[in-house]
């Protein structure tokens, strides 16, 4: 795989036991580019251990007085050089793409998750730690991929030269052979405490940008009440606490760092006094002295491989884990069948009872707004059941087929939920509107019936284009320029434009004023008519238009039938639609003000007496 082949056109199946089990098989499927770096690191670091027989060869030249000798000692010099230097081009190459290779094909399951999982994964895994995983968990995995790299061409290259060490000159080498694995092994021991202040400091800074989020995310409302300093000040805690965290594992990587140098240097005095007693008996030459001590000493820079391989593993497992955490996240537990074709009939959810005809504008009204944020959720398949839950909920069925039994993009392309907070992306309006569909709506008549004339005028007056068309300015992110009714228009013409077999809204108009309420309320029916579409809402305005009106009580169907026999006839849904008081709930239903009792509570005397 290289660079300019990405990304993949399948990133695979991970496998998500383990943040280990997940390294090994992000490794393994690497492993060309594994073996690219390891050939051309065995170039680089065994030219590099070639110097010190050059060098010996030209120091004997030099005693020996042989110009001959010193010319082909430099003609050696000159080769390793050049293969030195190709070898660390191609090595650095190579490994730099096994690392942004192995992010990108983490970025791409991230990704596949979240597609699939839609708001459902910030429900079960913190906005923070999804935003962690997906920066700085990614860059500390391809860190570890790429150090790999590197730790292998090293590894090998230290086997090699020790052999050749011992078979050059036993007397010496045999030192440096038994030495070596012992400097590659001192400090073990010091890992797993560096791994925990290491897994401690990651844990620390994942809560520091949760709240970091959090913060941001409300910032409106915190200096509505004035509790922006409070949440401030718990930020500056947390980051502190991250500091003192970072500053005890840095204390135990200098340790682990300051071995590393100490051990070698004690290696390199043992192996100078020893070898200068050798050459002081003449057991050795001058010139086997210095190449194996020029060995040793260039030995000294693939053992920082080991150093960097260790810490490297050390940041990038709790990483790993937290990427595992997200990507074994499942949309459901049955399998979907892929030759199912969409369905069309009835949208049913057997958890509250909710029906929705076909070809029908049912409206649905319900008190609580998080319960009907969940309930469009779970309409369009997107909600998870929770994990302390023995039994998956029931799928939602369309035409009796149930949603999770269908392909992730057949479930979505038959059944579209709108949110109460829908999202515009940046770009042209042609290219917020260019979305799938069935082709069955234009983008003009979406935008008709969502009632945008004036949102297409002020994006005439902004364009920058010649003949002014609103279809070509640019929206700037989140559509931040346009106010939030207009911000809502645009998002219902956009689910529109897709003419799902199902449409489910939830609280489409909760931003306009009333005339503009009526008119879209209007547009939707008039442009839906024939098609399955579920509002949820309180609104008169809206409810007055539907064909069928719903009132969700405590998680259940109660009642259903049109806007006005409900509000004739219904106390608890008048009570939701009107917003009567409990003193002009009291007087019209005869009980005196002064009784203090509540509309629930009147209900459920006179149900009692009854």
């Amino acid at each position: 795989m290289q660079i300019r082949d990405l990304p993949y056109s399948d990133p695979g199946d991970p496998d998500v036991r383990s943040g280990p089990r997940f390294l090994y098989w992000l490794g393994r499927n690497q492993l060309t580019g594994q073996l690219k770096s390891l050939a051309w690191g065995l170039l680089h670091h065994c030219s590099i251990a070639g110097l010190p027989l050059a060098v010996g060869l030209a120091v004997e030249a030099v005693i020996d007085r042989s110009g001959r000798d010193l010319a082909r000692a430099g003609v050696l010099l000159t080769v390793l050089g050049i293969l030195i230097a190709l070898g660390d081009t191609m090595l650095h190459r190579t490994a730099v793409t096994n690392w942004i290779t192995a992010a990108a094909r983490v970025q791409q399951l991230l990704a596949r998750r979240t597609a699939e999982l839609g708001s459902a994964l910030t429900r079960r895994v913190a906005a923070g730690e999804v935003v962690a995983v997906s920066t700085g968990d990614v860059e500390k995995i391809g860190w570890f991929v790429e150090a790999l790299s590197r730790f292998l061409a090293a590894a090998t290259a230290l086997v090699l030269i020790c052999v050749g060490l011992v078979f050059y000159l036993p007397s010496l080498g045999v030192l440096v052979a038994i030495a070596t694995p012992v400097l590659a092994l001192t400090v073990l021991p010091l890992l797993p405490r560096a791994t925990r202040r290491a897994d401690l400091q990651r844990e620390k800074a994942g809560r520091a940008t949760e709240l970091a989020s959090d913060t941001v995310a409300g910032l409106r409302v915190l200096r509505g009440i004035g509790g922006e300093e409070l949440f401030l000040d718990r930020y500056r805690r947390a980051s502190q606490e991250v500091r003192e965290a970072a500053v005890r594992s840095a204390r135990m990587w200098a340790l682990i760092s300051a071995i590393q140098v100490f051990l070698p240097g004690v290696l390199l005095i043992s192996l100078v006094w020893y070898g200068a007693t050798l050459a002081r008996d003449g057991r050795i030459d001058v010139g086997q002295l210095v190449t194996v001590y020029s060995a040793a000493t260039l030995m000294l820079f693939p053992l920082r491989n080991v150093e960097e391989i260790a810490m490297a593993y050390s940041f990038s497992r709790p990483s790993a884990q937290r990427a595992v955490r997200v990507l074994s996240l499942r949309r459901s537990t049955r399998p979907p069948t892929a030759d199912t074709p969409a369905p069309r009939g009835d949208l049913y959810d057997p958890v509250t009872g909710l029906m929705a005809p076909q070809g029908l504008f049912t409206a649905v009204v319900c008190g609580d707004p998080d319960e009907a944020g969940r309930l469009a959720e779970r309409l369009g398949g997107h909600t998870e059941p929770d994990d302390d839950a023995s039994v998956p909920a029931p799928s939602v069925l369309l035409g009796g087929v149930p949603l999770d039994e269908l392909p992730l993009d057949t479930a979505r392309a038959a059944v579209l939920v709108q949110d109460k907070d829908p999202v515009l992306l940046s770009g042209t309006l042609r290219e917020l509107l260019d979305v799938p569909s069935s082709g069955g709506v234009s983008a003009e008549d979406a935008l008709d019936a969502a009632r945008c004339g004036d949102v297409l005028d002020a994006l005439a007056q902004a364009s920058v284009d010649a003949d002014g068309d609103p279809m070509n300015t640019r929206i700037t992110e989140r559509g931040r320029s346009l106010s939030g009714g207009q911000r809502q228009r645009l998002a219902l013409a956009r689910s529109l434009v897709t003419d799902p077999e199902a449409l489910v809204l939830d609280e489409p108009t909760s931003a306009v004023d009333s005339h503009t309420e009526a008119s879209v309320a209007a547009g939707v029916e008039l442009l839906r008519r024939g098609r399955t579409t579920v509002a949820f809402a309180s609104s008169p305005l809206l409810l007055d238009v539907a064909d069928r009106v719903v009132l969700l009580h405590g998680g259940t169907v109660v009642a259903a039938g049109t806007h006005r026999e409900l509000l004739r006839n219904d106390h608890r849904y008048r009570a939701v639609v009107t917003r009567e008081t409990d003193d002009e709930a009291a007087a019209r239903d005869g009980i005196p003000a002064a009784d203090g009792l509540r509309p629930a509570r009147a209900a459920k005397e006179i149900e009692e007496t009854a």
